[in-house]
């Protein structure tokens, strides 16, 4: 942090406050922008950048993606970061919180919520198998090296056996055997997928076949809940001591496989794999749409965190420059992830002498099958292993702890009595302990069915129609010009008329395009060969819909709650700003948000009136500290 002065109030400092000292005693802030800007890296950099974007990029036309990508970057992603940060820091109020801007919509943040629900229970599974791999690295030679484990079938053939496989050989057949036929069509079984299908998972035939829970999985989706909640047993107080390591050491490790992988023999077979252009791609629609969706889902918004990370900066902190670092970080780190996956790749298609879009996977079948295998190959696997799944578990840990706090924050901040900030982190417990629970399918033997219709469907098109709601909320309901002004109010600029220009019109369209993208492109969900049958499909459905569903009920709640005596009185009192809408502080409080009555005396406060041509002095009450007027309507 800067020091005292004018530069401290940029971050949020009343002149002559230390810089050190919270803002918002209430709530707390961050320790330091720092903490923030790694949180919000740690929550936008996850397992996505690893897992899905490099197969994108090569499926989708190589380097002539990256156009594609990056348009869709500057007119959609840091947009929507922008506003998404200015919002929850303007307000000081996690994604429930505020939606006092416009309370009919507060649906919205509900929304959010529950999309974040979903995808914090199956993404701290993902973490846990991170774990029980991370575990099973630690031994002399990798269990899923050779064919000679007890869970192996005839057709396993492992890489180091058979160094000169080539595009048209095939796995011995059975003599004897009633499926010898078939076995001459079958393609090689990796051990690498058998450790994975039959072993860790001990995959069942079907969605609706729970069979038993794996108790290895279950002990590690403990550890994961275990090691999440001790990060943020003090909220962001804790958690952004913990960010310095879970946000950098990625990168380290990254950066260790990256020089490993270019020295290999077929690494840049890999690599020109990942980044020839195809430049005839660029006219078609599919790869625009999975630019414009990956930006989106990569980025987390509409997930709620982002409102709640900004909801504990200081006032004037510039979000806008943290904004930009942030979206350009998480692209960056994307593009760098796919140099480390495809040079292994293509080392691993060499020495199969195949190839490399034979060896190419994405999602849980890069993580735990396809790269595991390549790492094989390496002389002292076990510590390349040991520093891929540590690297996999700390890019889940970033994102799932604002997928927790997100949660924690909006109760607490709904609840808002003195009771519950005291007790915040038996909240915390209590939704740790429900997410835990809540796991227990997932580590069934059906659970990687389960996980995966969750990833398809909880967090898909919802996400698109959640945000372009808010985008119009803001824009158009509670007025563009208001929230320009509010905007300079807390950065002492307005957002640059390009931002200005994408919010109101740009972004929703490509939004909108997203969502209409998802329709025509939607394909019902498979695993491998495995079809989904109708009734899991629509339960897809059903948890898609049911965060969305969420927006139109409040509305219908909110507007027949609402005073008026005309049906267009009430929505327009529903769709107002409520009282309490504004800055939290009361020493941020200025111009159109300036008290016009003073504090009453049950509110502990002791606040010397405030002036608005006085804006730029901000004022604190003799207690240090202030909070809303009217926060009990």
């Amino acid at each position: 942090m800067v020091g005292k002065g004018a530069k401290g109030m940029l971050n949020g400092a009343v002149p002559s406050e230390a810089t050190k000292k919270d803002q918002n005693l209430k709530r707390g802030n961050w320790g330091n922008q720092i903490e923030f800007v790694l949180t919000s890296v740690g929550y936008a950099v996850g397992l996505g950048n690893v897992w899905r974007f490099p197969y994108l990029c090569y499926r989708n036309g190589g380097g002539a993606f990256m156009f594609p990508y990056f348009i869709m970057l500057i007119f959609c992603g840091i947009p929507l970061f922008f506003m998404e940060l200015s919002f929850g820091q303007f307000a000081s109020q996690g994604c429930l919180g505020v939606w006092r801007i416009s309370p009919m919509f507060k649906g919205v943040g509900y929304g959010m919520m529950v999309v974040s629900t979903y995808i914090g229970i199956y993404y701290n599974v993902v973490i846990c198998i991170a774990f029980y791999y991370f575990f099973s690295s630690m031994t002399p030679v990798l269990p899923w090296t050779y064919c000679n484990n007890p869970w192996n079938t005839p057709d396993c053939m492992s890489v180091l056996d058979n160094p000169n496989i080539t595009n048209g050989s095939q796995p011995p057949a059975l003599p004897g055997n009633v499926s010898q036929a078939l076995n001459q069509t079958l393609k090689r079984t990796s051990p690498s997928e058998e450790y994975w299908r039959l072993y860790v998972l001990k995959l069942s035939d079907d969605i609706g076949n729970f069979g038993e829970v794996r108790l290895p999985l279950l002990g590690c989706l403990g550890v994961s809940w275990v090691v999440v909640f001790l990060c943020l047993i003090r909220g962001v107080k804790s958690s952004g001591k913990v960010v310095y390591f879970t946000a950098t050491f990625p990168y380290v490790v990254l950066t260790i496989l990256f020089i490993r992988g270019v020295t290999l023999e077929g690494a840049f077979t890999g690599i020109m794999y990942y980044l020839t252009p195809q430049w005839d791609k660029i006219l078609e629609a599919k790869v625009w749409g999975d630019a414009a969706s990956q930006i989106f889902y990569s980025l987390g918004c509409a997930w709620g965190g982002l409102v709640t990370m900004a909801s504990y900066n200081k006032f004037h902190n510039n979000c806008y420059r943290d904004s930009v670092i942030i979206s350009i970080t998480n692209c960056a780190t994307s593009v760098y992830a796919g140099f480390v996956i495809f040079s292994i790749l293509g080392f691993m298609a060499n020495h199969l002498g195949v190839d490399v879009s034979r060896v190419a996977d994405h999602g849980p079948g890069l993580a735990f099958v396809a790269y595991p295998e390549a790492l094989t190959l390496l002389p002292i696997s076990p510590l390349w292993s040991l520093l891929f799944f540590f690297m996999l578990i700390l890019l889940g840990l970033g994102t799932q702890f604002c997928l927790l706090e997100t949660l924690v924050t909006a109760i607490v901040d709904e609840v808002g009595n003195e009771w519950i900030l005291q007790k915040k982190t038996y909240v915390t417990l209590g939704v740790a302990v429900a997410g835990f629970l809540l796991g227990i399918p997932l580590t069934s033997q059906a659970g990687i069915y389960w996980l995966l219709l969750m990833d398809n469907y909880a967090a898909s098109f919802s996400l698109v129609i959640i945000s372009c709601i808010m985008c119009v909320s803001i824009m158009y309901i509670y007025g563009h010009q208001n929230y320009f002004q509010d905007i300079q109010m807390m950065l002492g600029f307005p957002p640059p008329l390009f931002f200005q220009i994408c919010w109101r019109f740009v972004s929703p369209a490509i939004i909108f395009f997203i969502l209409i993208f998802s329709v025509i492109q939607y394909q019902p969900i498979t695993y491998n060969q495995y079809q989904y049958p109708s009734w899991a499909v629509a339960i897809g459905f059903l948890m898609a819909l049911s965060s969305v569903i969420c927006i139109p009920l409040y509305a219908l709640f909110q507007f027949c709650r609402t005073d008026g005596d005309t049906l267009l009185q009430r929505l327009k009192n529903a769709t107002k700003p409520s009282r309490d809408w504004g800055p939290a502080l009361l020493e941020h409080r200025t111009g159109r948000y300036a008290p016009t009555i003073a504090p009453s005396p049950e509110d502990g406060l002791e606040v010397q009136p405030l002036h608005p041509d006085k804006a730029q002095i901000p004022m604190v009450g003799s207690n240090g500290s202030s909070r809303l007027q009217d926060s009990r309507i």
